[in-house]
């Protein structure tokens, strides 16, 4: 069992805090070599895994409907392996060949990095944000802008780099290439965890789906990326881990980290 004390005001009690329970909102991993069964053990927790949403992909026939001509475009913009993932997808299954001067715009380097399933890195001009935020991201845009960009995008998407391109008079198209559903998470949320870590908006966004009315208590929250820390934040929850950092670049040695300060 790992605890705290948290500090309350000025002549209120101290509570103490403990976490004996985690459940991450992403599918259980394939291999029990994963970081977070040996984190478990180690602190002695019980730590559950339940993918809040799921990805469906659009068919080659659905992207058609758009009439985005991916040949007519210069530049392209990951928010995340997702969209890399079901952009090549799309491309294979509609037999487009993407130009090799097509410039890649990334939201990290991990998404970055991704590409190398899909094309010859070093030979492709790839670009991505230094700090892994949409800021960062729209810097990098900012100094490319004669470019001609595809902006991959889920069906319900609302971000600020479409805002944007468009302030900015930079020529792009929005294509839609898969959308996000949430899986039901009634069983998992009437177990009542400790911590739950989200990696996504669109998990946060399940959550108050699944209960509008929910009350984060004492349950203490934890989220991976710049995006979903501000959808946290946004759905006036209280924020307690937040990954990547300078400490702490994966959500595993974040949740470290936070574990060991309350150890007792």
């Amino acid at each position: 069992m790992a605890k705290v004390v948290r500090s309350q005001k000025k002549g209120a009690e101290k509570k103490e805090l403990k976490v004996d329970s985690i459940l991450i909102t992403q599918p259980r991993p394939e291999t029990e070599k994963s970081p977070y069964f040996d984190l478990a053990k180690k602190y002695n927790m019980k730590l559950d895994f339940h993918a809040f949403i799921r990805v469906e992909g659009l068919s080659g026939k659905d992207f058609r409907k758009q009439r985005v001509d991916i040949t007519e475009y210069t530049a392209i913009i990951f928010t995340s392996r997702y969209a890399v993932d079901h952009f090549f997808r799309i491309c294979e299954e509609l037999k487009v060949k993407v130009s090799q001067d097509m410039k890649y715009f990334c939201i990290t380097e991990a998404v970055a990095l991704y590409l190398q399933k899909f094309i010859l890195y070093r030979k492709r001009k790839v670009f991505f944000s230094a700090d892994g935020s949409n800021s960062g991201l729209l810097d990098v845009i900012g100094k490319h802008k004669i470019e001609k960009y595809i902006l991959p995008v889920t069906d319900t998407a609302k971000n600020d780099i479409a805002q944007y391109l468009v302030k900015h008079s930079i020529k792009y198209a929005e294509a839609v290439l898969y959308r996000m559903v949430s899986n039901d998470i009634a069983p998992v949320m009437k177990l009542g965890y400790d911590l739950i870590v989200f990696f996504s908006p669109y998990s946060v966004q399940t959550l108050f789906d699944h209960d509008p009315a929910f009350k984060q208590n004492g349950t203490m929250i934890g989220a991976f990326g710049p995006t979903t820390a501000k959808a946290v934040e946004d759905s006036g929850l209280r924020l307690d881990i937040k990954a990547p950092a300078a400490n702490a670049p994966s959500m595993v040695s974040a949740l470290e980290l936070f574990l060991a300060t309350i150890k007792k």
